[in-house]
């Protein structure tokens, strides 16, 4: 007997790839046949260590709907993980909704019984947000990707899909969070409001063990919007201060009040925003909890415990131009 026939989108991203990796480790696990069949989706085909990770690849892109013909045929469960996260209103618009809705389609279509589709926290926009359930909150996104990504979650409800918001994710093959607490420190070299905002963030190990468990477990979790971070928000001052034990950032050593952060942020121009400072060093944490029990998946260690295994990605992303 062959085990479920699984659909990954964005099988060759950051998070994707990640998720990838873990289903075909459960596969290689599996007695008598029974791992996850995997149809990995992408716009290019990866190098063949990659393509050997999936028992299918499949070429699409979700900006042509008329390449997602047919895919989630068979399919037992649909993995949505690709998104565009440029700033083009019309790029992100042809991805985010117009493909996933082409998309949530196909699964009605086949009659896939099990969707999941990520989505992001940044879609309740600048806060700040101190230990929020999904329904505490109206989202108020404030870039074109959020609010594509946000009207994509409509399209992927209404395919009776389980709807996922991690917060920040970090881990190997990361570009934004290092990179971007880089420049903020080379601009406002200090811990920034004392370092005492509680951030939502997710290992993106962690949140490729919640995905495959959410794939692969009996009896599947419900439709509906969940936060998928970490349970345990984490302490920016703590990020910060972890980072620099490893070498990746240089130590922050004294406390500026917020006012006095944005006062030097604003007389160093740079590419980070002040939204983007906020999101980093601010409140934005949501409570995650229950998504992890209906996984019947174990959160693992804090995000900050495991900076040590990408310690030199990160220093290599830092030292990039």
């Amino acid at each position: 007997m062959s085990g479920p026939r699984v659909v990954l989108t964005g099988a060759t991203g950051f998070i994707g790839s990640a998720v990838l990796r873990e289903l075909a480790s459960r596969r290689g696990r599996a007695d008598s046949g029974r791992g996850p069949h995997i149809t990995a989706v992408a716009r290019r085909r990866p190098p063949q260590a990659h393509q050997d990770l999936a028992d299918t690849w499949v070429t699409a892109d979700l900006s042509r709907p008329d390449t997602l013909r047919g895919l989630c045929e068979g399919a037992d469960v649909l993995l949505h993980l690709a998104c565009a996260l440029g700033p083009d209103p019309a790029a992100c618009a042809a991805v985010n909704v117009h493909g996933t809705a082409a998309l949530m389609r196909q699964a009605r279509r086949a009659g896939t019984p099990r969707v999941v589709h990520l989505s992001t926290a940044a879609v309740y926009g600048p806060g700040p947000h101190r230990g929020a359930d999904v329904h505490d909150l109206v989202p108020a996104p404030a870039s074109a990707a959020s609010r594509t990504r946000l009207a994509g979650e409509a399209c992927a409800l209404a395919a009776g899909a389980t709807v996922l918001r991690p917060g920040l994710v970090l881990g190997r093959g990361v570009r934004w969070v290092v990179p971007a607490l880089s420049e903020l420190l080379a601009r406002v070299p200090a811990r920034w409001d004392g370092g005492r905002g509680l951030l939502s963030a997710v290992d993106v190990t962690g949140l490729a063990r919640l995905i495959a468990c959410l794939a692969l477990a009996t009896p599947r979790a419900p439709a509906g919007v969940f936060h998928a971070s970490h349970p345990e928000p984490v302490r920016c001052g703590d990020l910060l201060a972890a980072l620099a034990a490893h070498r990746v950032l240089p130590v922050a050593d004294r406390d500026l009040p917020w006012e006095q952060c944005l006062e030097r942020l604003h007389a160093t121009p740079g590419r980070i925003s002040e939204r983007q400072f906020a999101l980093l060093a601010r409140d934005h944490w949501y409570r995650s909890e229950r998504i992890w029990e209906l996984a019947r998946c174990a959160p693992g260690p804090a995000p900050v415990e495991l900076l040590g295994e990408a310690a030199d990605w990160y220093r290599g992303e830092v030292a990039a131009p």
